[in-house]
């Protein structure tokens, strides 16, 4: 970096690579791959989510994986989000889970009730 127009360059291609992320179109799959998550097995879910999506075929759908999501005792923890409507959050999700979350929520827009979060909690307070 020479100059300031040089740092105004690497600013604005960093800006344009972060929107990018935020303009992301179609369904987004996190799984959390902190320790915590994967202590609790959240690798194999995770591999179970990418086969299915491949499988299946799907294009406008990405898995991807975060940190902490912040509810250790309810790992794995998977999110769906799809575009204009509310996040659902997955909790104890195994791979055999994982892949009716596909197929029943990801496929047909059936949210999979018993496994979300506010449904496990009133389950299991």
């Amino acid at each position: 970096m020479k100059s300031l127009a040089d740092l105004e360059a690497i600013r604005k291609k960093t800006l344009e690579s972060i929107n990018v992320r935020k303009d992301q179109s179609g369904i987004r799959i996190v799984v959390g791959m902190a320790t915590c998550g994967i202590a609790a097995g959240a690798r194999p879910v995770l591999t179970a989510l990418v086969d299915e999506v491949a499988k299946r075929s799907l294009k406008d759908v990405t898995v991807s994986q975060t940190g902490c999501i912040g509810m250790c005792r309810l790992e794995p923890i998977v999110e769906v989000l799809k575009p204009g409507e509310e996040k659902v959050t997955y909790v104890k999700v195994t791979p055999e889970m994982a892949s009716r979350i596909i197929a029943e929520h990801v496929v047909n827009g059936k949210v999979v009730a018993e496994q979300t979060i506010s449904v496990y909690e009133k389950n299991n307070q």
